[in-house]
C-alpha cells in the first residue's frame, strides 16, 4: 500500500518525509497501452518525479494542484506529474526520440543545456485574474554544468526559490517509487524547538541538518525500494529521537472527464471538429495520463455545438 510518513527530529530544526508508492504506481503504469510503454529509463524518471512531487505537495498548505514538469532538448521532450491536495496523482511523458539504455537526466532532457524544471501551484478556486504561481530553474548548476539527477535539480530549486536547504534521495523501479526528503527549518517560532531560545548559537543545533543530511544520503536505492518505512527510518536514524505522525495514503487518480474533453472540442471550433468527423467518422480523444478513450460521433458533436448546450463534468463512460 502506498504511504507517506512525516516526522520531526525532536529538539532540532529538521523535518523529514518518506514516501513509498507501490500499488498506486503500478496502477498508473498499467493504464498505458501495451504498445505505448515508456522505455525503462523514462519509467524510472517518472517514478522519481512522482515520489518527489508527492513529497512537495504534502509539505505545503495549498488548495490546488502541484505540477512538476521537466522539459528540454533531448529525446524526452516533456515529463509531467500532477498531485492534488489529497495526494492523488497522475503522470505522463512525451518521448520524441530514442532513449539509449542507461541514459541519465542530461542525455534524456538536457542534451544542449536547454533543459528546465518548472514547479507550478495551480489554485483550485482561482480569484478573478489570479494566475498560477510557477518557479523555473535550469537543469544545470550555477556554472552551467548539467545536474546529473532529479534529486539534485529539486534540491537546487528548493534552495533558489524557497531558500530551504534540502536533502532528497529518490529511487524508482517498475514496482515501487520512493523518496526521502530532509529539510532545514527556521529556528524562530518552531514548536519543535521549545526551550531552545538561542538555538542559532548552539553548535549542535547548527550542525544538525548537515549530520542528518549525511545519514539520509546514505540510504541505498535497494533499501528505499524493498524495505518498509519503519525499517528504513530505524536503519538511518536509530540514534535520533523522532516524532512520527499518522501516515498519509497517496493514490493514483486522473481528473479527466467526458465533460472536459467536450469543452476542449468546443474550444477547437465546429469547423475543425467537423473536418475530423468527415475524415474518420468520429472524434476519438485519449487521455495521456490514464489512457481513457472518449469518442464523439456526429450526434455527440451536434449536441456540443447546440446553442445553450453545457457539458456536465464526468458525464459519459470511459471506453
Amino acid at each position: 500500500m502506498s504511504e507517506l510518513h512525516k516526522f520531526l527530529f525532536k529538539g532540532l530544526p529538521v523535518r523529514g518525509q518518506l514516501v513509498r508508492l507501490t500499488d498506486s504506481w503500478k496502477e498508473l503504469q498499467s493504464r498505458r497501452e501495451p504498445d505505448a510503454h515508456y522505455p525503462p529509463e523514462v519509467r524510472q524518471l517518472l517514478g522519481e518525479m512522482a515520489a518527489a512531487a508527492v513529497l512537495m505537495q504534502s509539505n505545503i498548505k495549498f488548495n490546488g494542484a502541484l505540477v512538476l514538469q521537466i522539459f528540454g532538448d533531448g529525446p524526452v521532450k516533456l515529463a509531467v506529474v500532477e498531485v492534488q491536495q489529497d495526494l492523488s496523482y497522475r503522470a505522463t511523458a512525451k518521448v520524441v526520440g530514442e532513449v539509449v539504455p542507461g541514459a541519465g537526466l542530461p542525455a534524456m532532457l538536457n542534451v544542449h543545456g536547454q533543459g528546465r524544471c518548472a514547479i507550478t501551484l495551480d489554485p483550485k478556486d482561482k480569484l478573478p485574474g489570479q494566475q498560477p504561481y510557477q518557479g523555473v530553474v535550469p537543469l544545470s548548476d550555477e556554472k552551467g554544468a548539467p545536474l546529473q539527477s532529479l534529486s539534485a535539480v529539486i534540491e537546487h530549486y528548493m534552495l533558489q526559490s524557497e531558500q530551504l536547504s534540502t536533502r532528497l534521495v529518490l529511487a524508482a523501479s517498475d514496482e515501487t517509487a520512493a523518496g526521502l526528503l530532509i529539510q532545514h527549518l527556521p529556528v524562530q517560532g518552531e514548536g519543535n524547538l521549545a526551550g531552545a531560545t538561542h538555538a542559532e548559537e548552539d553548535p549542535e543545533l547548527a550542525d544538525a541538518f548537515n549530520r542528518i543530511g549525511i545519514l539520509a544520503a546514505s540510504a541505498k536505492r535497494e533499501e528505499l525500494l524493498d524495505l518498509d518505512a519503519e525499517t528504513v527510518l530505524r536503519r538511518l536514524f536509530w540514534q535520533e529521537p523522532l516524532e512520527r505522525f499518522e501516515p498519509l495514503r497517496p493514490r493514483f487518480a486522473c481528473t479527466c472527464s467526458r465533460g472536459r474533453v467536450g469543452a476542449m472540442l468546443q474550444g477547437l471550433g465546429r469547423e475543425e471538429v467537423d473536418s475530423v468527423l468527415e475524415e474518420r467518422g468520429e472524434v476519438e480523444i485519449a487521455c495521456d495520463f490514464c489512457g481513457a478513450h472518449y469518442r464523439f460521433d456526429a450526434v455527440d458533436v451536434g449536441e456540443l455545438f447546440t446553442a445553450g448546450h453545457q457539458q456536465q463534468p464526468g458525464s459519459g463512460t470511459l471506453q
